[in-house]
């Protein structure tokens, strides 16, 4: 046992002047020798353990500074959430958006970072730079820390927070886990759906070829020109070149009458070896699959501003049928010893979307009577690649410790052969397809994103007093992100027109090689020029920092520090045809000094006051900058980036009070205030007759609002029902109230889009004291439950309800688009047991017990339903065995 050295006098100073009469800033553990009369009271009495405050304080929380969250093990085991996306939707102060985003106190996820053990992470969303967490299933996941308050250390975009994931380690005993789901959807499952047939593998998330770019047509590319009759092809090529397109497999719709449940398997294990010489090696893999259907019926509408009321433009009725297959891989290996610590992980997720989609409904800027159907058929593949290597080290008996850490991280987004045909409704009752009124299109689209990172850190500790210590952190950071996206659009027409009986065909006979040649149906390139269908671009960071972490009075610590941060951000356009760019490219290059200091005041027992200021800043995406359209497959709805966008500034306050009365329970409150300079918006844009969602810069916003999060365990004594009675039950819950104001004042301007970048009134896009984009007034969670660990089980309800937010402003003059997310009731219960000699363990879980539904609005004299579906109610069933 350590013994430490102080005067009696000094500690009782110091406890009556910082802390409530009655509460003791320490306790001996031995009784102390009584003094003689001849003993100085100034005297040195030797103490053989202090015990400072905060007994029940967490670890991770005594060990930071900050204002944080911290998802663990148990609490990813207890949720049953199948991804980080989900797991997070618990957290205080976090919304999740359409699954995959995360908000951290309703700023959209541009505003905050995620981190896999502290490295960088590439995105495979075209719409977005933020990786998407459902990438992530929770089995790979050993905990997630979520930081509200900014320090130095972590990157410089950090505007709601940072979600830093931690992967599992290598175990001290072995283990081995093998786990099989089967679940469904009432929404979904075993009721009729739509598919198409794609390729004979496509169950294993993996096409067999059928989907790759033509071997003809990616000659034609090659050569850098237009593929369409010209020039440069002949009729006879372009001919060969349309029927090397592969098309029953791809084109033709099909009504399945069941659809199958969900299932999924997974596996995990882990070991550790004495090598010798003091060092242990461990090992650690996760391996699963999972597949999944999902089924919307649903409504899609457009407005249009008519006097002083919305009234309908576009109105379909849709059905899509999803089937998304998961694969995740992830290995680690370790080595190392009590001063030394290496470790090497790699995670390999690759997530495949299959959709099979129609809508019907009327749409008035179509010709004729305006009925018409879409039909579409879509393969989206998603995958994530990193590999890390980090070591950490520990020097002079543990005073200095250095750790460094270096990264490859690679995501692809490959959409082969997305395809939609527009059919209209004509008189006699019969949809007929004519490439002269309504078009018909084919597109590849591919997407890669890099990041090579790395960094290093060091810690030194030295002690101010007998008991109190200081901590000089400091370190340095790279990244370069690169990513590339292309797309080739292409249609086949009729130059001479299509005959009735032509119009009639089945998809799959109008596009067969037989129509296919210059007398009736021709392929044509319809790729946007001008570098409207490619782009690269990059983003490269430099960063040092320093910081300063210390008691610097008896129980008052401070964290104080800096960041610089230099920073590149580049989008160029590219022609695919070699012609003149219509917008230039965009280059954004800035250094920030960013400040940060919090201090944490431990003014009584297990309670803690914490106080924090920074300045962060928020760039805009590499989509939200690049001059490209994209259709969102969720919404149907385009979008197209803006290259006048800057940087956006942030300064952050934030203050919290803690108190841990017991080991794990607490109840905490804090407020937070941010000042926003040029916080990047979402917003509706007209371009002719189609409309588009595109991105500027408001001038200014403030975000203010205060959370409070409260968890309790407690037992009933033991003449209670012997149900109750045999069980520890919790109650958690956390609730979060934010109000925001877009502010804009006379003489403010934005730079637009649609005005090629002049300065346009700012009041002309935005309501002055209107909520920012993403917003929700009210975030809040329950937790009820109960554990028996006689009968080794556990049970959950979980409550999620989020508020209205706003997804985008409406064009000038109308309502923003409005989200309402409403309450998800879920249920998780957990049984371990043995069978056969086995430990197993049971989980069945229930989802959106109320049935709430999804809803994208405008409302001004009447509702424009934007997306409107059923979520449908979900339940799984889940068995792993231990080995």
């Amino acid at each position: 046992m350590k013994t430490l050295s102080l005067t009696l006098s000094g500690l009782l100073l110091a406890s009556t002047a910082l802390i409530a009469p009655g509460v003791a800033l320490a306790q001996q553990q031995d009784p102390v020798p009584a003094q003689s009369d001849a003993q100085d009271p100034q005297s040195e009495a030797q103490v053989d353990e202090i015990v400072v405050l905060g007994r029940y304080i967490p670890e991770p929380l005594r060990e930071t500074s900050e204002v944080a969250s911290f998802v663990t093990r148990e609490d990813l085991q207890r949720t049953g959430d199948d991804d980080a996306a989900a797991a997070l939707t618990r957290v205080t102060g976090l919304s999740v958006v359409e699954g995959r985003f995360v908000y951290v106190r309703g700023l959209g996820e541009r505003y905050s970072s995620a981190l896999l053990n502290g490295s960088p992470l590439p995105s495979p969303e075209p719409l977005q730079r933020v990786v998407p967490l459902d990438l992530f299933p929770s089995s790979v996941l050993d905990g997630v820390t979520v930081q509200k308050t900014y320090s130095a250390n972590y990157p410089g975009e950090f505007g709601g927070g940072v979600i830093d994931l931690q992967t599992i380690t290598a175990p001290r005993e072995p283990f081995l886990t093998i786990s099989a789901s089967i679940g469904g959807n009432l929404e979904t499952t075993g009721r009729e759906g739509y598919i198409y047939y794609g390729s004979r593998t496509d169950f294993t998330g993996f096409d067999d070829g059928t989907r790759d770019v033509p071997g003809l047509l990616r000659d034609a590319i090659a050569t850098g020109n237009r593929v369409a009759t010209g020039a440069n092809f002949t009729s006879a090529e372009i001919q060969a070149i349309g029927r090397d397109f592969v098309n029953a497999p791809l084109n033709l719709l099909q009504t399945q009458d069941y659809i199958q449940p969900n299932f999924g398997l997974d596996i995990a294990g882990g070991r550790s070896w004495d090598v010798g010489a003091g060092l242990e090696l461990g090992l650690v893999f996760v391996a699963g699959y999972d597949n999944n259907w999902r089924t919307r019926t649903g409504i899609q509408q457009e407005g249009r501003l008519d006097v002083d009321q919305l009234v309908v433009q576009t109105n379909y009725d849709y059905v899509s049928t999803e089937n998304d297959i998961g694969l995740n891989f992830l290995g680690g290996l370790s080595l190392g010893n009590e001063n030394n610590q290496l470790k090497w992980t790699n995670l390999y997720v690759r997530n495949v979307t299959k959709e099979a989609r129609t809508r019907e409904g009327v749409d008035f800027a179509a010709p004729g009577t305006g009925e018409v159907r879409d039909d579409y058929t879509e393969w989206f593949e998603r995958s994530l690649f990193t590999s890390q290597l980090a070591g950490t080290h520990w020097l002079m008996n543990g005073d200095l410790e250095l750790s460094w850490r270096g990264a490859y991280a690679r995501t692809d987004r490959d959409a082969p052969y997305e395809k939609v045909i527009r059919y209209r409704l004509d008189p006699d009752g019969v949809y007929r397809h004519d490439t002269e009124a309504q078009r018909n299109s084919t597109s590849f689209s591919e997407l890669e994103d890099e990041i090579v990172s790395g960094g290093a850190d060091f810690a030194w500790t030295t002690a101010l007093s007998s008991v109190r210590d200081m901590t000089v952190r400091g370190g340095v950071a790279y990244t370069d992100n690169t990513r590339n996206a292309e797309r080739r659009d292409f249609r086949f027409y009729a130059p001479n027109g299509l005959p009735l009986d032509v119009q009639d065909s089945r998809v799959d006979y109008l596009f067969s090689d037989f129509n296919l040649g210059p007398a009736l149906l021709e392929l044509q390139e319809i790729t946007p020029s001008g570098g409207a269908a490619a782009y690269e671009a990059g983003l490269e960071t430099q960063a040092a920092y320093l910081q300063v972490e210390a008691e610097i009075v008896p129980l008052v610590s401070v964290s104080a520090g800096v960041r610089y941060e230099d920073a590149t951000q580049f989008v160029t356009p590219i022609d695919l045809f070699g012609g003149a760019l219509v917008f230039q490219p965009t280059e954004l290059q800035n250094s920030y000094w960013l400040p940060s200091a919090t201090l944490t005041w431990n003014f009584a027992e297990d309670m803690q006051l914490r106080l924090g200021a920074s300045k962060t800043i928020g760039r805009p995406q590499f989509r939200e900058l690049a001059p490209q359209q994209y259709l969102d497959p969720d919404n149907d709805r385009l979008f197209f980036g803006n290259p006048y966008l800057v940087d956006t500034e942030l300064v952050n306050l934030d203050a919290r009070v803690e108190w841990y009365f017991a080991r794990g329970q607490y109840v905490t409150g804090g407020v937070f205030y941010k000042d926003i300079e040029n916080p990047i918006e979402s917003t509706i844009n007209d371009i002719g007759s189609v409309i588009q969602q595109t991105y500027l810069n408001a001038p200014n916003a403030t975000l203010m609002g205060f959370e409070v999060d409260a968890k309790k365990y407690w037992e009933m004594p033991d003449y209670s029902w012997s149900f109750i009675a045999n069980k520890r039950w919790l109650v958690q819950a956390n609730y979060t109230f934010t109000d925001s104001e877009v502010n804009v004042d006379a003489g403010d301007t934005v730079r637009v889009l649609s005005a090629g970048g002049a300065e346009r009134p700012a009041s002309d896009y935005i309501i002055d004291g209107s909520r920012m984009q993403g917003q929700s007034e009210h975030l809040a969670n329950l937790q009820l439950g109960w554990e028996d660990d006689m009968a080794r089980s556990q049970a959950t309800i979980l409550v999620t309800w989020v508020s209205e937010r706003s997804s985008a402003r409406g064009r000038p003059g109308e309502p923003d688009l409005i989200q309402e997310p409403g309450v998800m009731l879920d249920f998780v219960y957990r049984k371990d047991f043995e069978w056969g000699g086995r430990d197993m363990g049971l989980a069945i879980e229930l989802r959106n017990l109320l049935d709430e539904e999804y809803l994208e609005y405008q409302e001004l004299g009447n509702r424009i339903t934007a997306n409107g579906y059923d979520l449908g109610q979900s339940g799984s069933i889940s068995l792993t065995t231990r080995f």
